[in-house]
């Protein structure tokens, strides 16, 4: 039986990443794309609940049907899974993303949080993000990581994949053919240069900016920043269980009766 496999993103439906992640999963099976009608990246886990949302029906570049929401990705992915789709999903891919989601960046990323909320409904997802290299400004060239999200893809449909968990796939920036494989790893340490600009307008009142310089990574062997920066493929297994377990075992040891 063909399988359904929703596809969303943070980029917006413009986006040339979707487009190719499209393509490349048509060659799976039926493709519905939810996405939302604006760039959305950094938005983190969001559900909308103090406002109705829009979703118009569009069409990609390619002439694919596509449903655009005023939501957040997560959003999407709710409306889709809540009802608005009438068939049953079997896999939520997001992607492909314009910049890597590596250490920390699963919080912040759309991206990634798109596919957070699968597994909330119970489904099985990857998310794929590409390695943005500094100083490029020429067009991204998606097709690499298209192609390696269809072999993921395919991967998590013929061996199963738990809903509780989702698959977090960073992938370098280089031709198909010097890309050096997969590696499956952890998340790494993701170094912020974060810095806030304090302006005022000409009213007089202050506004603020959060900028800064990108982000770097420290390159452990074994994780998504390493793996990436040696040429290969990252492979993140991710879960919204958030307990640290080893706190909890410290914390038990703590005196809780009233003094």
């Amino acid at each position: 039986m063909e399988k359904h496999i929703l596809v969303t993103n943070d980029d917006g439906v413009t986006a040339p990443g979707l487009l190719a992640l499209v393509a490349e999963m048509k060659k799976i099976g039926k493709v519905s794309v939810f996405v939302p009608d604006r760039n959305w990246s950094g938005g983190g886990h969001v559900k909308t609940l103090d406002r109705a949302l829009r979703v118009k029906e569009t069409r990609l570049a390619d002439g694919t049907p596509a449903f655009a929401s005023d939501g957040a990705p997560s959003d999407c992915v709710a409306l889709a899974t809540l009802g608005f789709l009438k068939e049953p999903i079997d896999l939520v891919v997001s992607g492909i993303n314009n910049g890597a989601n590596l250490g920390h960046d699963v919080t912040y990323s759309g991206t990634v949080t798109a596919a957070m909320e699968a597994s909330i409904a119970g489904i099985p997802s990857v998310a794929v993000s590409l390695e943005l290299l500094e100083n490029h400004v020429s067009d991204m060239d998606y097709a690499p990581s298209a192609r390696i999200a269809r072999k993921v893809v395919e991967r998590v449909l013929a061996n199963g994949l738990a809903p509780e968990f989702l698959l977090n796939v960073n992938v370098p920036y280089l031709a198909h053919d010097q890309i050096k494989g997969f590696q499956m790893t952890r998340q790494g340490l993701r170094v912020y240069h974060s810095r806030l600009d304090e302006r005022v307008d000409p009213r007089g009142r202050a506004y603020y900016w959060i900028g800064g310089d990108a982000p770097t990574g420290v390159a452990e062997r074994g994780s998504d920043v390493g793996a990436l920066a040696d040429g290969y493929v990252s492979i993140t297994p991710l879960q919204l269980d958030l307990t640290a377990y080893r706190a909890l075992s410290e914390i038990n040891t703590w005196n809780w009766q009233d003094d």
